[in-house]
């Protein structure tokens, strides 16, 4: 079992290495949120969700 994180206490050994994260992961949520590229939408995940679901449950009543 892993320990809980203590609230007030980084991961990271120093302010800096926590500022490099905290701009490197800004930057990645900010490219993610700039990028017009089409993607799958959220009916579509949802609906082969359902189906790998399905498919799951009917194997195992087959079982």
């Amino acid at each position: 079992m892993s320990a809980k994180p203590t609230p007030g206490v980084s991961d990271f050994e120093t302010k800096e290495q926590a500022a490099s994260y905290d701009r490197w992961f800004r930057a990645k949520v900010q490219a993610a949120l700039d990028d017009s590229s089409s993607g799958i939408s959220h009916d579509q995940v949802m609906a082969d969700l359902r189906a790998l679901i399905d498919s799951k449950r009917n194997k195992h009543s087959a079982d």
